[in-house]
């Protein structure tokens, strides 16, 4: 997910795109420790995309 994109989420929508990483990444993590992790990149991007959603998010409320 690029930068662009998440500067033109709305708060709601980046806490509900959070959420749902969250969940990739809980799901990620089980499949890693089962052995079972395909796409084993995939894991590193969605923790980045988490920090970035993170730091667009307290960027917006410091802004309000």
């Amino acid at each position: 997910m690029k930068i662009d994109e998440i500067r033109g989420m709305t708060p709601d929508q980046l806490t509900e795109q959070l959420v749902s990483l969250k969940k990739e990444q809980f799901n990620l993590r089980f499949q890693k420790a089962t052995g079972q992790v395909e796409k084993t990149h995939r894991v590193g991007e969605v923790r980045k995309d988490i920090a970035r959603i993170k730091t667009v998010l307290r960027a917006k409320q410091a802004q309000a």
